[in-house]
């Protein structure tokens, strides 16, 4: 097990305090108001090592590509904001897995992505 870093403390700090899926890029910005030597290797790093222990998962957005996100919050899925280019969670599922999948087919996992504009978009225009 690898020491914890100041760094890696201010990168989980930004996923506590955000509590919503990130990019690397994001991630650095945030994490570079508490350590600003942090570079986007020692980022990529710790998000290794952080899904790796079972802190963040990985997420495939079919726009802004890889995401993280805290494990342990349930089966939930996500809207993209056209606008800001913001990902929420959405709370559960509304999929009935057994009635979507094919006849013949096994479904092993999905993932759901909503897009729009958020709340917060929407007034301002």
């Amino acid at each position: 097990m690898r020491r914890k870093t100041a760094q890696r403390n201010a990168i989980q700090q930004v996923f506590q305090k955000r509590d919503c899926p990130l990019g690397a890029q994001d991630v650095l910005c945030a994490a570079r108001q508490v350590v600003d030597t942090l570079n986007e290797s020692t980022v990529y790093r710790n998000l290794k090592l952080l899904v790796v222990k079972g802190w963040l998962r990985k997420i495939n957005h079919p726009v802004r590509g890889t995401l993280y996100e805290r494990c342990g919050k349930g089966h939930h899925h996500h809207f993209h904001c056209r606008s800001c280019n913001k990902v929420y969670e959405l709370p559960g599922c509304a999929l009935n897995e057994k009635e979507s999948t094919p006849r013949g087919f096994i479904t092993e996992r999905h993932e759901v992505f909503l897009f729009g504009v958020c709340a917060t978009c929407k007034s301002e225009n």
